[in-house]
């Protein structure tokens, strides 16, 4: 190839979403209960057209390729048309958790600058809020075809937000490629295809709800039923109505399914293929529980926002308790131990992941890229054991990360919080034991002044996310320290919530 010219990636995800979008056009592809029992159904045809619409009238508000669109919105039939309005675009989509208050979308927002919000209700913010139902009925009247597109496979089709330890921001620019690869590995590997019934009611704004669930759906043209948040009082009736064969969780929902009565359970298990695990460890006892009561061993699977999927259980074969299994196609793992030389068999080493999931870098963020992209491989800070034949078990992380029911709390962002309150001279927010949630944070508080806990839990109700606060605020002297001033975390007390 001579000088100068470059190969250009011209498969995009479009290509892979028309295999239902145009090439099952006629088929219910979406069902959403409006309501207490009220059926919506939408046909992969009336999703491309409405879908198509949207994007020209996102076109006329002036976003464009390469555009960042915030969106807030909850897991429900208008968020999909939207990602796939702006995936049409090749505008990079941009969601924001529905739990964050203001303050915390001010943060994305002011890095990500994007062209615009898209939001189901009033939202304070420094650039354009375009508010979906003001903006429905023009989008009905918008051309119905499909607008011109010639994207390369690299660029950017999302920008999903994680934090850093210091609670900054990050954004992980994830490419059409990156989703891609990983739908296709998933779909191959967990065998899913049209004939599935995929119950999903894990958010969309996270990766494993888009990356996962909204992708392999789109690919593989099954049936969606789309549960806008799992509610444990709905769900024995959900699962009996739908009969799901195909359904992911995080291990807080595997708990509370473990409550339905054991009839329930049976009749379930019965019409269920494949039950998957993931943004949190499974407990050991909890598995074997869900064996016993529905007949299923529940596929556990590792990923991160930055890589997708790494590392699953087979679907095929032994999966086993308390592992993530082995590498997904494509995709290698190389452990390091504190030394930098290769972890051996049954030996604890820090995971890094290379491969076509791994995400192009952090947004604006050089230093951070550099960081934690060595060599090729991203560096993910957990750690993990490989059995001799080739099982890996997460062991925690090498940071400080608390996962809480699935999401992820960093700690130097809520102790940035307390800090900033009346009353509170030092912070110091650890991970407790939790039944159900698996951790939960606690807080350590250094009084400054008069220190009222019960007032400081209400500011963060109305500041925070409900997962980012802590159980409890615990009253401390001092907090323990090096000799570096740097505090020394596992010296605090680290059990059950005070």
């Amino acid at each position: 190839m001579s000088s100068g010219i470059h190969p250009v990636a011209i498969m995009h995800l479009l290509h892979l979403f028309d295999l239902s979008l145009t090439g099952r056009r006629d088929s219910v592809g979406l069902e959403i209960l409006s309501g207490s029992s009220s059926l919506e159904t939408f046909t992969f045809g009336e999703i491309e057209i409405r879908s198509n619409q949207w994007a020209h009238l996102f076109y006329r508000q002036g976003l464009t390729q390469g555009d960042r669109l915030c969106v807030y919105l909850p897991s429900g039939p208008d968020l999909i048309l939207v990602y796939l309005a702006s995936i049409k675009l090749g505008a990079i989509f941009v969601p924001v958790n529905i739990l964050y208050k203001e303050r915390e979308i001010a943060r994305i927002v002011d890095d990500a600058e994007p062209r615009a919000m898209v939001a189901s209700k009033p939202i304070s913010c420094t650039v354009p809020v375009w508010d979906l139902a003001t903006f429905e009925a023009e989008a009905s009247r918008m051309p119905s075809h499909r607008p011109p597109l010639r994207l390369d496979g690299e660029a950017p089709a999302a920008m999903i937000y994680t934090s850093g330890t210091t609670g900054t921001p990050k954004g992980a620019v994830l490419t059409h490629h990156n989703f891609a690869t990983n739908a296709i590995a998933l779909l191959s590997c967990w065998q899913i295809d049209s004939s599935d019934r995929f119950l999903l009611c894990l958010p969309l704004f996270h990766v494993h709800g888009l990356g996962n669930g909204l992708h392999c759906w789109l690919i593989s043209g099954c049936r969606l039923r789309l549960w806008e948040k799992f509610e444990r009082e709905k769900a024995e009736t959900m699962f009996l109505d739908f009969r799901p064969t195909l359904f992911f969780g995080v291990p807080t929902i595997y708990v509370y399914l473990l409550e339905l009565p054991k009839e329930a359970c049976q009749e379930i298990g019965r019409c269920m293929r494949l039950f998957v695990s993931g943004s949190a460890p499974l407990a050991v006892e909890v598995s074997s529980d869900f064996q016993k009561k529905f007949g299923h061993s529940i596929l556990e699977r590792y990923g991160m926002t930055e890589t997708l999927m790494n590392i699953s259980n087979p679907y095929v074969g032994e999966r086993r308790p308390g592992t993530v299994g082995f590498p997904l196609p494509g995709v290698s793992v190389l452990s390091l131990d504190d030394s930098g030389s290769a972890a051996g068999d049954n030996e604890i080493g820090e995971i890094y992941i290379r491969g076509p999931n791994v995400f192009s870098g952090y947004w604006r963020n050089s230093e951070a890229t550099k960081s934690d992209l060595v060599k090729g491989y991203f560096r993910t800070g957990d750690l993990a054991v490989r059995s001799s034949d080739g099982y890996y078990t997460i062991c925690g992380r090498k940071g400080d990360l608390i996962i809480s029911g699935g999401f992820n709390v960093y700690p130097r962002e809520v102790e940035e919080f307390l800090e900033q309150q009346d009353g509170v001279a030092e912070a110091a927010v650890i991970g407790a034991r939790d039944p159900v949630r698996g951790e939960v944070p606690v807080a350590y508080i250094v009084p400054r002044g008069d220190f009222d806990p019960d007032r400081l839990k209400e500011i963060c109700l109305k500041n925070l996310a409900s997962f980012k606060i802590p159980q409890s605020f615990v009253e401390i002297p001092q907090l323990p320290r090096n000799v570096l001033g740097k505090i020394q975390r596992h010296l605090l007390p680290k059990g059950d919530p005070p």
